[in-house]
């Protein structure tokens, strides 16, 4: 089943998963095929990002961001990039997610240099708000991640209903370390969800999830918000096309 199938299904069922979930999965919503570009153009930006960031990535690093700022790509590959956050069938999925959406940027996911470094439970805003304003969070504005699996991926794993559900105490404990917790330890309600290449996976950075590693992970994350000042903030001209580009572009994305 490919995009143009996609969009001629019910797509309220898409709303009636993420409201309930926080959360979807749309198998084959692309054709490999489509995705080559975007594979080749997304190594050659992890290439160049790994060299310039080479203690971090030996030591840590599980992600890079801001493809499409031009550091490392030609403007024609920042272009084949922003057409993808542009794509019809794509932003119809996620307008059932976010009316209205504004491009927040992007990430690049892979695996960690280290075999033996374990992942990690989160939500995204817990490294910059405290826990009552992630609890607070939890009623919107929302940012929605899609991912884009560009080999055969473990995926994440996440806790369902948790983009609207504050933590247990076993969560909590856990994501947050404490009282002697690992934030790497298993979950009771966690729910892994593998990928392909083809696939595509909503979910929103508000909830408990988690990176799974293996296989020589690379997934592209593009992140769309609602037009909300307090998200808006966090969205960094650089990343944004050129007037030139917008020309080409649904511009209406874009700040």
């Amino acid at each position: 089943m490919y995009r143009g199938l996609w969009s001629l299904m019910n797509t309220e069922l898409i709303s009636i998963q993420f409201g309930k979930k926080g959360y979807v999965k749309l198998a084959n919503f692309f054709e490999p095929i489509e995705l080559s570009p975007i594979k080749k153009l997304t190594t050659s930006f992890h290439q160049q990002w790994c060299k310039d960031n080479e203690d971090f990535y030996l030591t840590r690093a599980v992600n890079s961001s801001g493809l499409t700022s031009g550091q490392y790509l030609t403007e024609a590959q920042r272009l084949v990039l922003f057409k993808l956050v542009c794509d019809k069938q794509l932003l119809a999925m996620v307008k059932r997610v976010i009316q209205s959406p504004l491009f927040m940027g992007t990430q690049l996911f892979f695996d960690p240099y280290r075999s033996e470094q374990t992942n990690y439970w989160h939500r995204d805003p817990q490294y910059h708000m405290t826990v009552e304003e992630q609890q607070a969070a939890l009623k919107g504005p929302e940012v929605l991640h899609v991912r884009i699996p560009l080999t055969t991926d473990p995926g994440i794993e996440v806790i369902p209903g948790s983009h609207k559900n504050w933590d247990t105490e076993e969560e909590l404990q856990v994501r947050l370390e404490q009282n002697a917790h690992k934030h790497s330890e298993n979950l009771s309600k966690g729910v892994q969800v593998p990928l392909k290449v083809g696939d595509i996976l909503l979910f929103s950075a508000n909830m408990i999830h988690r990176g799974l590693y293996g296989g020589n992970r690379l997934a592209l994350d593009i992140l769309y918000s609602e037009r909300s000042p307090q998200l808006i903030k966090f969205i960094q001209p650089k990343h944004q096309p050129t007037t030139e580009m917008l020309s080409k572009l649904d511009k209406h994305l874009f700040l």
